[in-house]
């Protein structure tokens, strides 16, 4: 007797768009154009036009394993060149434009890509970088036209018109699904910026995840859009779980203020918008300023950075939505934790739980496990099959000997499982001998309706080593003193825990990532 067997199917990216395009091939991928103009394609013919940039990049010479850099905003060009790199066995290194020249050719002199995508008005940028990047033989511009024939030694290619000469489409797949996929380094808040590494497989576990009712839960009849960038961490896996769903993906460019936001959502019917917490503030401000509802609008996702509860009760208040918190990291993939919609206890300060296939353990700073998982405080490890296990050009493991890589996070676990993440083990500041977690003090100002964003560092001090510094940035029209936040502290922390100083900002720094830049705090304020 023979025993039965399943057909091999090898997890990898391109079954994704493979599928929309035959199962739901008029669902659109819409972008927006400068705030007011928008382009849309159906899944089958941006499947198309993918499978013939993969066929133009194989005659620029990119074969299978070789990394191409993208350098661009959240397009329909931009999730074209995504499956054509990735389902050709190619690497996908994704680039952020807000970073400096300098930072993003360093990474580009690791990766030793030779083909850099660029958006049409980033070319300025991209001139900078090849210049200190030797291994960019060949630029290929997308979304608009190219304003030189060559920079340097480089030469400038248009995407439409190089694509004008491709005959026929190339065959995606036929690979085995541990094949590198995309490369995207960490954002560098909070040190040196590190490749991490993903395959087909764990981002099509990934996008599988998302797609649970307890997490995101797409669906073909919902309206998706991803204002976090395809450069973070490749928006969070939406382009590939979107396309899984069928449902429409809409792109916003460039623009994401909260007007062009506010547009967007409203001519495609969105029904789950996904960014970090400032994008929203953005968004409510606006519709505060000019009126107008959002209807279709049915649930906002936000991760990145921790969402002041206050923020939190005015964008369900005001857009009347359901907030879906949740935690990640790049080296994630990078969902770690998400709160479910109808969850009870869902808050600002909750996490959510983890996935199917995520797994969370608390230990002690040498990294031993704590006896207790519930409701003590810990360092947070984790693993599972989207987790890094090495970053990019390391051979030393990125875990410990059993698989557990530790995210730098301080958390707690509630008795129901809900992830709470307390603070980063390295932004403690340690006073007098006594640490002070800055999240905390930021949670309580934060949550003043008169603040917009709150932030704490340390500051040397001769006397006790460091003393926490307090930032805020107001709300329009709004006043708050010193005595008011120090107030509303003095119920909620010890006393050493009350900063020594309050500095206003008009506008609060961000890093590239939208969250608050506290490494350039640190540099300008940090010294005392």
């Amino acid at each position: 007797m023979i025993d039965g067997a399943m057909q091999d199917f090898p997890l990898t990216l391109n079954r994704f768009l493979d599928h929309a395009a035959k199962w739901h091939p008029r669902a659109e991928v819409v972008t927006g154009r400068d705030g007011v103009r928008t382009d849309r394609v159906g899944y089958s013919e941006l499947r198309a036009r993918s499978q013939r940039i993969s066929a133009m990049l194989k005659s620029f010479g990119v074969g299978f394993g070789d990394r191409v850099a993208t350098l661009a905003w959240n397009t329909q060009a931009h999730v074209e060149t995504w499956y054509a790199v990735m389902g050709m066995g190619a690497v996908c290194h994704t680039l952020n434009p807000r970073l400096t020249a300098v930072q993003t050719a360093a990474m580009l002199v690791q990766s030793s890509c030779r083909i850099l995508v660029v958006s049409a008005d980033l070319l300025q940028l991209a001139r900078q970088i090849v210049e200190r990047a030797p291994s960019i033989e060949r630029i290929l511009v997308i979304d608009g036209l190219a304003d030189t024939p060559s920079v340097g030694n480089v030469s400038v290619v248009e995407l439409e018109e190089a694509m004008k000469v491709v005959r026929d489409p190339a065959v995606w797949g036929d690979f085995d699904e541990r094949t590198a996929c995309g490369l995207c380094f960490t954002s560098g808040t909070t040190g040196a910026p590190k490749g991490v590494t993903y395959t087909h497989r764990s981002s099509f576990l990934h996008a599988m995840r998302l797609l649970q009712a307890d997490m995101i839960g797409i669906t073909a009849a919902d309206s998706v859009l991803p204002v976090v960038p395809m450069f973070h961490a490749n928006a969070w896996g939406l382009p590939f779980a979107v396309p899984a769903a069928g449902a429409k993906l809409v792109l916003p460019g460039r623009h994401t203020d909260g007007a062009s936001l506010a547009r967007l959502i409203a001519d495609e019917a969105v029904t789950i918008a996904v960014g970090v917490p400032t994008v929203w503030l953005g968004l409510v401000e606006h519709l505060d300023a000019t009126g107008g509802e959002l209807p279709s609008l049915k649930r906002i996702l936000v991760g990145g950075s921790p969402l002041p509860p206050a923020l939190m009760q005015r964008i369900e208040r005001r857009l009347g939505v359901t907030v879906q918190t949740s935690w990640g990291m790049t080296e994630l993939s990078p969902s770690g934790t998400m709160s479910a919609p109808g969850d009870p206890k869902r808050s600002a300060a909750v996490s959510g739980r983890p996935a199917v296939g995520v797994d969370l353990l608390l230990t002690d700073a040498e990294g031993r496990p704590l006896p207790e998982q519930r409701n003590v405080e810990g360092h947070l490890r984790v693993r599972g099959s989207s987790v890094i296990d090495r970053y990019f050009g390391e051979e030393r493991s990125a875990t410990d000997p059993n698989g557990w890589f530790n995210t730098g996070d301080l958390a707690r676990i509630d008795s129901d499982g809900n992830l709470i993440i307390t603070g980063r083990s390295k932004d403690l500041i340690k006073s007098g001998g006594e640490w002070i977690n800055p999240a905390e003090i930021e949670a309580i100002v934060g949550g003043l309706p008169e603040i917009s964003l709150a932030a704490v560092i340390g500051r040397a001090d001769a006397k006790w080593g460091e003393r926490p510094v307090l930032f805020v940035e107001l709300r329009e029209q709004q006043a708050i003193s010193d005595e008011a936040m120090f107030a509303a502290l003095r119920q909620r922390v010890a006393p050493w825990w009350i900063p020594d100083t309050v500095i206003r900002l008009d506008n609060m720094p961000l890093a590239s990532t939208g969250k608050i830049d506290k490494m350039r705090l640190r540099t300008q304020y940090g010294s005392g």
